[in-house]
């Protein structure tokens, strides 16, 4: 695959999908992959990342950086993750606000951008053979069979860590499979994505202001070794995922792209709009928080709205809205397809 020379337009556009996707990421129910594969630039990401590879390893060892640059296309990907990274420290901490305050708005847009990727991945997709219907079926039974799990509970063992990062990142790998509701299932979202994040951004305030006290705390030093070894688990993830995928990609796109569809229409039941979180509780019944202070979510409890509502009325106009913003941003990925 031919790697493309962008403008700064381009290169801005890059790390403002980047944000979309590690917002996406974040959020339970939704894949950074979807972003990905509306933009336009799912294959080149996952083309890209399958060249993080012995050779690449080779060229950097041997001190040849610009071909290391080229050879993984790591402009590209140096700017996605620019994005994802501001985006663990804005705009995924914007919506765990937006989801606390106005839980059933912020549910009804996802779900209308879900509905949204389905309609456009789904519109120029022509070869209906009765193995991708198959295909499609099995996608569409696993994202509704992982929706109805029951999650485990926190566990901080690093190797277990280490296997959360692996199957975590699969949200940016395969789209329509929510890595933070796979962690949420495996009882390490609270862990990973809240608890060890903030210790992080504690730390580097800390170093800012030159205190190193933090080295005397345990408990932050086991979060920051969590978190090491989480992301040391999302890189191995991610590439190995992506070789996987694009072999897929290479040899079966049509039956790939029907397990995507599948998946995509599967996660619907994660991101419904209508629902009642489920918190952790104790024997007693009480709920339990993590050290912020928050609540620990457990699953959602369901319900079809039954009544002509303000609030109905107003989760439906956010639906569309959803579909709006993505038929919108896939527009802009086919003129430009960077």
């Amino acid at each position: 695959m031919e790697f493309k020379h962008r403008s700064l337009s381009d290169k801005i556009w890059l790390v403002l999908k980047g944000l979309a996707m590690g917002a996406a990421n974040k959020v339970p129910g939704v894949s950074g992959g979807v972003v990905a594969y509306v933009a336009g630039f799912y294959e080149e990401f996952i083309y890209s990342l399958q060249r993080v590879n012995k050779n690449a390893f080779k060229l950097l060892i041997g001190g040849r950086f610009r071909s290391f640059v080229r050879y993984t296309n790591g402009r590209f990907l140096s700017l996605l993750i620019l994005g994802m990274v501001i985006s663990y420290f804005s705009v995924s901490k914007v919506l765990d606000l937006a989801i606390d305050h106005f839980p059933l708005q912020v549910w009804s847009a996802f779900f209308g951008m879900i509905i949204g990727s389905i309609y456009y991945i789904a519109k120029d997709f022509d070869d209906w053979s009765n193995r991708n219907i198959l295909i499609l079926s099995l996608g569409v039974i696993t994202g509704i069979g992982i929706s109805l799990l029951e999650p485990a509970t926190q566990n901080d063992n690093l190797i277990f860590v280490f296997f959360c990062g692996i199957i975590g990142v699969s949200g940016m790998t395969l789209p329509g499979l929510s890595g933070s509701f796979i962690l949420i299932l495996l009882g390490n979202y609270v862990l990973l994505l809240v608890d060890s994040v903030n210790a992080l951004y504690d730390t580097l305030s800390d170093l800012v202001q030159a205190d190193f006290s933090f080295i005397d705390d345990p408990y932050r030093v086991r979060l920051l070794k969590v978190l090491a070894m989480f992301t040391l688990g999302s890189v191995t993830g991610l590439v190995t995922l992506s070789n996987f995928l694009g072999y897929l990609l290479k040899h079966f796109k049509n039956e790939t792209n029907a397990g995507i569809i599948g998946f995509i229409a599967g996660s619907l039941g994660v991101v419904w709009p209508w629902k009642t979180p489920i918190f952790e509780r104790d024997a007693l019944g009480e709920i339990q928080y993590d050290r912020v202070g928050d609540p620990i979510l457990q699953n959602y409890d369901r319900y079809i709205p039954h009544e002509f509502s303000t609030h109905n009325i107003t989760a439906a106009l956010f639906i569309l809205l959803g579909i709006i913003s993505v038929m919108a941003l896939s527009k802009y990925g086919e003129n430009t397809r960077v």
